[in-house]
Order: structure tokens, then sequence, then C-alpha cells
């Protein structure tokens, strides 16, 4: 499972992404090949690409979010 934190909130566009729960909150990818732009909080910047159905949990945690996925969702 990866896992990274963040101080910025992602943006999940609509026409790559479905929203499938609100507690935890998750995001599921509409296609293959949907990368994600993440800054830790060291201000190192990962690209992730998931495959169709791939999803991501996001979770608030005082002052930053952390944001979680399965390795199996992720294109190599």
């Amino acid at each position: 499972m990866g896992l990274l934190y963040t101080k910025f909130y992602l943006d999940f566009d609509p026409a790559e992404w479905s929203q499938t729960s609100n507690d935890p909150v998750e995001f599921q990818a509409t296609s293959n090949g949907i990368s994600l732009d993440i800054e830790d909080t060291s201000q190192n910047t990962y690209r992730l690409r998931f495959r169709n159905g791939g999803k991501v949990r996001v979770m608030r945690v005082t002052g930053r979010f952390r944001i979680t996925w399965n390795d199996d969702d992720i294109l190599s």
C-alpha cells in the first residue's frame, strides 16, 4: 500500500475521477493512465499513474492530508 502526506488538497477532475465513498473519502480512476501529481510534506513531487478502477483514499489529519492507494492500482 502506498502512503504520502501532503499539505495541499488534491483536485480530482470529475472527467477522470469519480467519488465512490464519503467516509473515508475515496476516488476511483475512470480510465487507464490517469495521473495524479502530489507534493509531499518534504516538498518532493510524485506523479502516480493509475489503472482504470484504481482507488485513492484521502483523509484529513491535523494540518495535512493522508493519501493512500493500493500498489496494484499503479501503472509502472
